[in-house]
């Protein structure tokens, strides 16, 4: 049978759950790096036991963690991500110029043939790649080159290279996206890149249909259909058919189109999940009552999945790396919550149970699927 393996990244350590392929029983291992806000933890798809988390201080600094065992026993590996000599500023909230400084790891994401090679999205926005299992790093400098990174500014969570997606069909295609800059692509291998970015609309920026400018939250994608893409914007969640070149609206009859996380199931194509809070000033569900949105015709019909789920006096936000699906059939949902709460789906939403209630406030999720 086979295995599931949470991986939580919180504010104040790492944590794995671990069950079989019933889901219904869960083991809780943690805190790893007690103290250290970890931002993000991912194994890679190609070695089940090879998974990095990115750790991060404000007193010590950041730092890459390796495990080669599953998560048994971990070695810092790397420290160095250092801008790759390309001068420059970025707009700071009112306009006027900032200097690039490094600042944490917001994501980390293994290549889909190559366990030692991996990506780094960073604050302030850049991506980096290392060929050596996180040991060292260089920056990918074509996408601060590509001319628009003048105007790129910080989201209210920093200037964050928060999204980065492999296209499984096309080795040298990557998507990645930036908050406040928007969606961009290459599609060879990070050497030059464009904004992907028709369609969408912000107000409170001075042109709202710029070419840059957007605070994309996530992107998200199926792998059997690398070039739809489906995103949750500041404003507004999103679909694209023609890998980015275009967008369109999809929030439909959603409660509030404002939110962070935004997934695919593992088998339906059109099957998205998303998680509304109220607005951007008020981070937390619409009439306090926790609801996951599903889709099942790729956005534009939403249904509440609310079994299992807070519905009075449920003030907790839901962060955009804080949801993940399982592979299994039926496809698995994960999602942790600022309140420390850690909720699975087995059966694609219908039904949710709490694994966890009392952890340190959960910044990322992603799941492995063991044989």
């Amino acid at each position: 049978m086979s295995t599931v393996r949470i991986l939580v990244g919180t504010r104040k350590g790492a944590f794995t759950l671990t069950s079989d392929g019933r889901r219904k029983r869960w083991d809780i291992a943690g805190p790893l790096f007690g103290g250290w806000e970890i931002y993000h933890l991912k194994g890679s798809p190609v070695d089940p036991n090879r998974i990095y988390a990115s750790q991060s201080s404000g007193w010590f600094g950041q730092m890459i963690q390796r495990s080669n065992d599953g998560g048994k026993t971990w070695a810092a590996v790397g420290n160095k991500f250092a801008y790759d000599g390309i001068p420059g500023t970025h707009q700071w909230y009112d306009g006027t110029p900032h200097p690039w400084e490094f600042k944490r790891v917001w994501h980390l994401e293994p290549s889909l043939t190559d366990p030692d090679t991996v990506y780094a999205g960073v604050e302030d926005a850049a991506l980096f790649r290392s060929a050596d299992g996180g040991v060292t790093w260089g920056e990918l400098p074509g996408l601060r080159g590509h001319g628009s990174g003048a105007h790129w500014a910080p989201g209210a969570g920093g200037m964050c290279l928060h999204t980065i997606l492999l296209d499984p069909s096309q080795p040298g295609r990557i998507f990645i996206a930036i908050s406040a800059a928007g969606a961009f692509r290459t599609d060879d291998g990070g050497k030059t890149w464009k904004p992907i970015n028709r369609g969408l609309k912000s107000e409170h920026i001075p042109d709202p249909t710029a070419e840059v400018g957007h605070c994309v939250h996530r992107l998200a994608m199926h792998r059997s259909r690398p070039q739809v893409l489906f995103m949750q914007k500041h404003w507004d969640v999103m679909r694209s058919d023609d890998a980015g070149e275009n967008w369109r609206e999809v929030s439909g009859n959603l409660p509030s189109d404002f939110g962070f996380p935004i997934e695919v199931h593992a088998h339906e194509p059109e099957t998205i999940y998303v998680v509304p809070i109220k607005s951007d000033a008020e981070h937390y569900p619409p009439d306090g009552k926790l609801r996951v949105y599903r889709s099942r015709t790729g956005g534009g019909e939403w249904e509440a999945l609310t079994r299992g789920l807070p519905q009075r006096d449920c003030y907790v936000n839901v962060l955009r790396e804080a949801m993940a699906v399982d592979s299994l059939d039926p496809c698995g949902v994960y999602f942790g919550t600022t309140g420390g709460q850690v909720y699975a789906s087995a059966d694609a939403g219908d039904n949710w149970v709490p694994i966890v209630h009392d952890l340190p406030a959960v910044v990322s999720v992603e799941v492995q699927t063991l044989p």
